[in-house]
């Protein structure tokens, strides 16, 4: 059964570190897990459910006091058993004015995600820091990276965002995530101790194809969406992308949001969310707007069954089918 665990937000000077965090260029398969329980007609529980968390938090534009709230929820996350915590898209700093995000971007060596790396390791837990403020190609810009840091303080893989957020929100404000920000090219998944996650980051929840490809292309069996939905798009719209790119893809879907009042310009949606491959919602925090974390177990024996009692992977077309056939 899911469970949630809240917790006040809290502020102080974090130390600094000193050591270097390592980049793992080479991908290790050996994480991930095949259950054959369905195969066998029996349940074993043990061997196919892993546990993980998924983080809610009001991030703001002090530094340290966002490294001091991600700090408790990974200590809170570690406490509950879980291996992977999910935080949220700018988890490390939201500005109160435009410019200052890339004003504090650096470079995934840089001190700052050192602190996370730290974090990772002292807790002995998987950390999806989603929507790092990396820095870009000169001063003007930055990229919207997604970073998976493993239980020794390693950073297994990176993958930045494709979709930006150029919008005009309806009785909202515009957004230009273009004008600062360069756009990914590549599809990323990583091999876990929960599965194989496919990365993704915020707007791109709105692009299907991304997910097909995670999925039937690279054998995604958990997509990680964090993200920072403004108040309006999210009441609108979140929960129910969520839980279709997890039935459509028969994944398990970890989305950790931003929440409430981040500064006089900017609120977001919240309602951090885990949804399993048949589309129900297994893990929610109470209060759509607290910090906190909500905790569920991620049954691999789940996703086998689901897709072989439902085999769309087999039953998709190709593209050549799509091009030849008749409007």
């Amino acid at each position: 059964m899911p469970f949630c665990l809240s917790l006040n937000c809290s502020r102080f000077t974090a130390r600094n570190q000193t050591h270097l965090c390592p980049i793992a260029h080479v991908r290790s398969r050996s994480f991930t897990v095949k259950s054959r329980a369905t195969i066998a007609g029996k349940s074993d529980m043990a061997a196919s459910t892993v546990r993980v968390a998924a983080a809610q938090m009001t991030s703001v534009n002090d530094l340290a006091a966002n490294f001091a709230t991600c700090s408790r929820l990974a200590k809170e996350a570690a406490a509950a058993g879980a291996k992977l915590l999910c935080l949220p898209e700018s988890f490390s700093f939201i500005g109160a004015k435009d410019g200052d995000s890339v004003k504090v971007a650096e470079p995934l060596d840089g001190p700052i995600m050192q602190q996370y790396c730290s974090l990772a390791r002292e807790s002995g837990i998987w950390l999806s820091l989603g929507g790092f403020q990396e820095k870009g190609c000169d001063d003007e810009h930055l990229r919207n990276t997604h970073v998976i840091v493993d239980d020794s303080g390693s950073i297994r893989d990176t993958y930045r965002k494709i979709f930006l957020f150029d919008v005009d929100v309806p009785g909202g404000r515009v957004y230009k995530e273009s004008s600062f920000t360069e756009a990914g090219k590549d599809i990323v998944t990583v091999d876990s101790p929960v599965g194989c996650l496919g990365l993704s980051v915020c707007y791109d929840l709105r692009f299907p194809e991304l997910y097909q490809q995670l999925r039937f292309q690279h054998e995604a069996q958990v997509l990680l969406v964090p993200a920072a939905f403004t108040k309006i798009t999210g009441q609108a719209h979140w929960e129910i992308l969520l839980r279709a790119r997890a039935i459509e893809t028969q994944c398990y879907v970890i989305a950790a949001a931003q929440a409430g009042k981040h500064n006089d310009k900017r609120e977001s949606h919240g309602e951090t969310l885990i949804i399993d491959p048949w589309g129900t919602v297994v893990g929610r925090l109470p209060d759509r707007l607290s910090t906190g974390i909500t905790v569920a177990d991620i049954d691999l024996a789940l996703i086998d069954s689901v897709r072989a009692k439902m085999p769309i992977a087999q039953q998709r077309k190709p593209i050549d089918f799509w091009k030849s056939s008749s409007v």
